[in-house]
């Protein structure tokens, strides 16, 4: 997109606007919480509570059908994952404004959190000895080579996860750009309708692979 202008109000960040930007995302946040708790209903009346009760509701679900019985215990977890990336997406579509997530180093924080719960959650729930068995494999005698394997495998996860979304949103925001030099009427309006589809994709995926690496460290395998 166009290059950023919010940031350059904020002293220090000139350099930094994936920062300034991850802290305007957690500012809508705040309203939209406030706004929320103010006109909270047990009944919602409004489209727009509908539409939010609707999102946690259908992510609840999907919580317990991935992760298992339980699951909806993560929702703080993957609630804030869900909204902070695809409201991070969609702001680079405003003129003037970047993605947070087309920077690796916010999408990196996002996965490293990701892997230090789920090891923690997998520790708290089998004890560490029984969580450390599962990198051995079922075979004692190929622990030797399970091992390193698995090893290799989970410290690669932060790094496949944070790379996958920052390289589809820097890669769209790109594209845009390019487009918008070109061609600046009506392609970009097509590629800009497509990026909130693939906003919406990504953010899907980076919630079903948290998922999976939430319910691979709960599983107790015999």
């Amino acid at each position: 997109m166009s290059e950023p202008f919010l940031y350059l109000t904020v002293p220090g960040l000139e350099h930094y606007p994936h920062v300034a930007y991850t802290w305007v995302v957690m500012a809508l946040f705040v309203l939209l919480t406030i706004a929320i708790r103010v006109s909270m209903k047990l009944i919602p009346s409004s489209a727009w509570h509908n539409g939010v009760e609707a999102v946690v509701v259908g992510l609840v679900e999907t919580m317990e059908s991935n992760i298992g019985h339980g699951g909806k215990r993560f929702l703080p977890l993957l609630g804030t994952l869900a909204f902070f990336i695809f409201t991070a997406n969609m702001i680079g579509l405003v003129p003037g404004c970047s993605s947070p997530t087309s920077n690796v180093n916010t999408n990196l924080a996002m996965a490293l959190t990701v892997f230090v719960v789920y090891n923690l959650i997998g520790i708290q729930k089998q004890g560490l000895f029984t969580y450390l068995k599962h990198f051995m494999g079922p075979v004692w005698w190929l622990s030797w080579l399970i091992l390193p394997i698995e090893i290799i495998s989970h410290l690669a996860r932060p790094i496949t996860l944070s790379m996958r979304l920052f390289g589809n949103v820097k890669g769209e925001d790109l594209v845009v750009l390019i487009l918008l030099f070109l061609v600046p009427l009506i392609l970009p309006l097509f590629m800009m309708a497509f990026m909130v589809f693939t906003g919406l994709l990504q953010t899907v995926v980076f919630l079903l692979l948290t998922m999976s690496y939430l319910q691979g460290a709960l599983v107790e395998e015999h």
